[in-house]
C-alpha cells in the first residue's frame, strides 16, 4: 500500500499512481467548467470523500451507455477531464451535491475497481499549436454568430455573453460554447476529445450556422401567415409552421405524407387498394392543410392502414382440446356441444381439402342467459382465433353495417368492417349477437346488408360504402345469435343452420351455479373461495321457488344477492370471515324474503267443472287448472285471463266437443 497526500490507494502496482473516478451516465466535464451535481450512488459517493481526504482531485468521464446503471471498466470513456471538489454538502437521502471545476483533458488509463469506487491512472494531453492570426479571425466569425444566435433564442446570460465578447483563446472559447450551446452527450465527448482548438471551434460554429437556419426557417414562416392569421386563429399558424418545414426538408423521414406513403407500401394490400389509396394521398397533399375535406381524407387513410389485409391467426382444430373447452366452459347443453364439435371436425377437413367456405354459419337459437354469446367465445378460444361480438339489436340504418359514404359528416366504416379493425386479423370468430332484433325503416334495411355479410359466394367482395372498395371477409368464422328464430327473415334463415339451445334442467342449473356462478359471485363480493356451502336441497329450493327463467341470469342474480347479505354479516363481526357458512332452508327465506313461485306437480282430484292443462313456454311446461261456470245468456263461449290464441282455440275445441256429443253425454 501507497500513501500520495493523504490518499490511500491500493494498487498492485506501486509505479503507477491512481486517482479516484466519478462515472457519469450523460454528463460531459470540460475544462474550466464549473458544475453543480447530485451524486447519489454509493460508488460515486465513495469516490468523492476518498477525493477530500487527499488534494481533492478526481477524474470525471462518462459511459460509453447511458442506459447502463451499473457500469464496469470496459463501459467507461477513457478519455475524460481532471477535476477539483470546490464544495460539498450531504442533502436529503444521504446524497452529496458537489460542485466540480473543471482543470485539464487527461487520457484514463488501468481502470480497477480494487476499492468500493473506480480508482484510474491518467495522463495529461496538450491541446495542439495554431496559427495565432487564423484563430483570432475564427474566433470574430464565431463571435459573431453567437451574438446572431442569442438574440433569436435569448439563452445566454448577461456575464456568459461578456465571456463570448472578450475571448481570446480558441481552445478556451470552443470548451465555453460547447458547454452552453450543445446537449447532446456524445457530441460533447467528441469535442471533448479533440485536440484541436480550431477545428472544435470550427465544428461549433457548423452547430451555430444550423440553429440559425432553423431561426431564419421559423421568420420565413411568420412572414408566410402574418397576413392570413388572426389573433385566434393559433392551428391555422401551427399547421402551416408544419407545411413549412416539410417543404423545407423535403424527402425527410419527418414529413407526414411520406409516412403515411411508406405505410400503404408496407401493408401489402391488394394492388387496386393500394393504388386508390396512394391517389388519395396525392389529393391530400395538394389540399389545404385547413380544409375540411383534408380531414376527411386522413381519416379514410389511417382507417384503410388500420385494417388487417393479411394477418391471419393460426388455426388451432384440435377436436379434442375444443371438447375439453366446451366441457370446462359449459355444463349440459350437450347436443349443442356435439354439433360444434361436428362443425368444428368439417371446417378442419374443408380447410384440408382447401375449401373452407363450405363449412355453414351457426346460428344459436334459445332464450336469454343459456349462454349463447359465451358458446361463440368458447368456439373462438377452441379455435385459436381472435373473437369480436357485434351487437345487432335495435340497428335500423343500413349504414351500421356496410358503412357511411365519406360525403356525409361523421362518416365512418359499418359495425362488420369495425370488427376487422377490432381484431387485427382477417380470421376472427365475429359474433353477430340478437340477429333477429334487426329493424328497418326509411334509412334502409339492415337485414338486407346482412344477406351480403353472411352469403360465403358474396363475401369474398364485401363491399363497405365508407371503404369504397371490396374488403374479403370469406376468412372470418360468424356465428349468429337469436331469441326467436320466427323472427329472422326467411332469406337470412337460408343462409345459417338453425341450432336451438334450450333451456337447463333443475340439476343442469344446480351445477352450473356451484361450478360456475357461485365462485364467482364469492370472488365478486370480496369472500374467500368455499366460504358458502349449498347442499342440493337448497339449491333446488333457490331454483324452484326463486327464478323461472330458461338461462341462469337470475341465478347469478340471487345468488350474488345472497353473497352481499353474508359480506354484510362479516362487515358488521356477525359471523366469521375465515369460516364456512352452511345455507340452510330457513336461511334462504330469511335473505331473499318470500318465495317469489309456486311448484306444484300435484294434479289433486277430479271436480266438474275444472279441467288441467299443460302451458308450455320458453322456461318449460307448467300445470294449469281451467275453471267453468255456466250462467244465463246467449251461450257464448267467454275466455278470461291471459290465455293467447293457442289456449282460446283449445277451449272452444273443447266445447265444440261438448256440443257434437251432447246427446250421448245427456248435456242439454
Amino acid at each position: 500500500m501507497r500513501q500520495r497526500q493523504g490518499l490511500n490507494v491500493i494498487d498492485p502496482d506501486d509505479s503507477i499512481e491512481r486517482i479516484p473516478l466519478l462515472p457519469f451516465r450523460s454528463v460531459v466535464l470540460f475544462p474550466r467548467n464549473v458544475l453543480t451535481v447530485l451524486v447519489a450512488r454509493p460508488r460515486s459517493i465513495h469516490a468523492v470523500e476518498e477525493a477530500m481526504l487527499g488534494d481533492a482531485t478526481l477524474a470525471v468521464t462518462a459511459h460509453k451507455d447511458s442506459t447502463v446503471d451499473e457500469p464496469r471498466p470496459g463501459d467507461l470513456r477513457d478519455f475524460g477531464t481532471l477535476a477539483s471538489v470546490l464544495s460539498f454538502k450531504r442533502v436529503q437521502g444521504g446524497n452529496l451535491q458537489v460542485v466540480l471545476e473543471g482543470t485539464q483533458r487527461v487520457r484514463l488509463r488501468e481502470i480497477t475497481r480494487n476499492r468500493p469506487f473506480f480508482l484510474t491512472a491518467y495522463a495529461t494531453v496538450e491541446e495542439l499549436a495554431v496559427n495565432p492570426d487564423e484563430a483570432q479571425a475564427l474566433i470574430q466569425h464565431i463571435q459573431g454568430l453567437v451574438t446572431r444566435w442569442n438574440e433569436g433564442r435569448q439563452k445566454l446570460a448577461t456575464e456568459i455573453m461578456e465571456m463570448v465578447e472578450r475571448a481570446t483563446n480558441p481552445g478556451h472559447f470552443a470548451d465555453l460554447l460547447a458547454t452552453q450551446l450543445i446537449e447532446d452527450a456524445d457530441q460533447r465527448q467528441m469535442l471533448l476529445e479533440n485536440l484541436n482548438p480550431l477545428d472544435r471551434l470550427e465544428q461549433v460554429g457548423v452547430h451555430l450556422t444550423r440553429e440559425l437556419e432553423v431561426i431564419d426557417l421559423e421568420q420565413k414562416i411568420k412572414d408566410r401567415v402574418r397576413d392570413k392569421m388572426d389573433k385566434t386563429n393559433r392551428e391555422y399558424f401551427l399547421r402551416e409552421q408544419l407545411k413549412a418545414i416539410h417543404d423545407e426538408l423535403g424527402g425527410d423521414s419527418g414529413n407526414e405524407f411520406e409516412q403515411l406513403r411508406a405505410q400503404i407500401e408496407a401493408r401489402q394490400m391488394p394492388a387496386e387498394v393500394e393504388e386508390k389509396l396512394l391517389r388519395e394521398l396525392g389529393r391530400l397533399e395538394k389540399m389545404p392543410s385547413v380544409s375540411a375535406e383534408s380531414t376527411v381524407v386522413r381519416s379514410y387513410l389511417e382507417t384503410m392502414i388500420a385494417l388487417p389485409w393479411h394477418e391471419m391467426s393460426e388455426d388451432r382444430l384440435d377436436l379434442d382440446e375444443a371438447e375439453r373447452i366446451l366441457d370446462e366452459d359449459h355444463y349440459g347443453l350437450e347436443k349443442v356441444k356435439e354439433r360444434i364439435i361436428e362443425f368444428l371436425a368439417v371446417r378442419k377437413l374443408t380447410m384440408e381439402a382447401g375449401t373452407p367456405n363450405s363449412a355453414q354459419i351457426l346460428c344459436l337459437i334459445g332464450p336469454p342467459g343459456v349462454g349463447k354469446t359465451s358458446l361463440g367465445r368458447s368456439i373462438a378460444a377452441a379455435m385459436g382465433r381472435k373473437f369480436v361480438r357485434v351487437s345487432l339489436g335495435g340497428v335500423r340504418d343500413e349504414a351500421e353495417i356496410r358503412g357511411h359514404r365519406r360525403t356525409y359528416i361523421g362518416a365512418m366504416p359499418g359495425r362488420i368492417v369495425g370488427a376487422f379493425k377490432t381484431a387485427e386479423t382477417v380470421n376472427p370468430v365475429i359474433l353477430l349477437d340478437e340477429i333477429d332484433k334487426l329493424a328497418s325503416d326509411y334509412r334502409g334495411d339492415p337485414t338486407a346488408a346482412m344477406l351480403e355479410v353472411l352469403d360465403p359466394e358474396q363475401n369474398q367482395t364485401f363491399t363497405d360504402h365508407y371503404l369504397d372498395t371490396h374488403y374479403d371477409l370469406s376468412k372470418a368464422l360468424f356465428i349468429t345469435t337469436a331469441n326467436y328464430g320466427q323472427q329472422i327473415p326467411r332469406p337470412l334463415q337460408d343462409r345459417m343452420e338453425m341450432i336451438q339451445v334450450s333451456g337447463y334442467t333443475e340439476d343442469e342449473k344446480a351445477e352450473i351455479g356451484n361450478r360456475h356462478l357461485l365462485p364467482r359471485q364469492l370472488t365478486a363480493n370480496g369472500l374467500k373461495p368455499g366460504s358458502l356451502r349449498v347442499s342440493p336441497d337448497v339449491w333446488r329450493q333457490l331454483i324452484r321457488d326463486y327464478t323461472r327463467e330458461a338461462g341462469v341470469r337470475g341465478l347469478d342474480r340471487e345468488l350474488a344477492s345472497l353473497c352481499r347479505k353474508i359480506a354484510t354479516l362479516i362487515a358488521r363481526g356477525r359471523t366469521d370471515r375465515n369460516g364456512t357458512m352452511e345455507l340452510t332452508p330457513a336461511q334462504l327465506e330469511e335473505f331473499l324474503g318470500p318465495k317469489r313461485y309456486g311448484y306444484e306437480q300435484d294434479l289433486g282430484e277430479s271436480h266438474i267443472g275444472v279441467a288441467v292443462g299443460l302451458g308450455t313456454t320458453e322456461i318449460g311446461g307448467e300445470l294449469i287448472k281451467v275453471e267453468v261456470v255456466t250462467m244465463p245468456g246467449k251461450g257464448q263461449l267467454q275466455v278470461t285471463g291471459q290465455a293467447g290464441d293457442v289456449m282460446q282455440e283449445s277451449a272452444r275445441a273443447a266445447l265444440s266437443y261438448a256440443r257434437s256429443r251432447a246427446d250421448e253425454l245427456h248435456i242439454d
